[in-house]
C-alpha cells in the first residue's frame, strides 16, 4: 500500500468537503461489506450494482462522484477476496498480546 504525505493549505469549507467525501465512502465500503455478509453468493459485479442503488437511497451518497462510489465498492471486494485467500492458505495470525509478549522476551 502507497501512503502519501503532504500539507494541505485551504480553507474550513474545503476540509470539511474532504471529511463528508471520505465519511461517505467508508459508508459505501461498510454497506458493500453488510450485503456480502448477510447475502450469500454476492459478486463483484454486485457490489457495483449496489453502488447505484445507494446513490438512489442516500442524498448524500449521490453527491459522491460515481467513480469514487464504484472505487469504493472495488476496495470492498478486495478486503472480501484477501480474506478468502487468508482463508484458503490458512494463514495464522497471532493475538496481539503474543506478539508483544514474544517482543520483550526477545530483548
Amino acid at each position: 500500500m502507497l501512503i502519501y504525505e503532504y500539507k494541505l493549505h485551504g480553507n474550513q469549507k474545503q476540509f470539511h468537503a474532504i471529511d463528508e467525501a471520505i465519511r461517505t465512502v467508508q459508508f459505501i465500503r461498510n454497506t458493500c461489506l453488510r450485503l456480502w455478509m448477510d447475502n450469500r453468493g454476492v459478486s463483484k459485479n454486485d457490489l457495483q450494482h449496489y453502488c447505484s442503488t445507494l446513490a438512489k437511497a442516500y442524498p448524500f451518497v449521490k453527491l459522491l462522484n460515481s467513480q469514487a462510489r464504484q472505487a469504493s465498492a472495488s476496495r470492498a471486494w478486495c478486503a472480501i477476496s484477501r480474506f478468502y485467500e487468508n482463508c484458503k492458505g490458512s494463514v495464522k495470525i497471532l493475538p496481539e498480546s503474543r506478539q508483544a509478549r514474544w517482543s520483550r522476551l526477545a530483548t
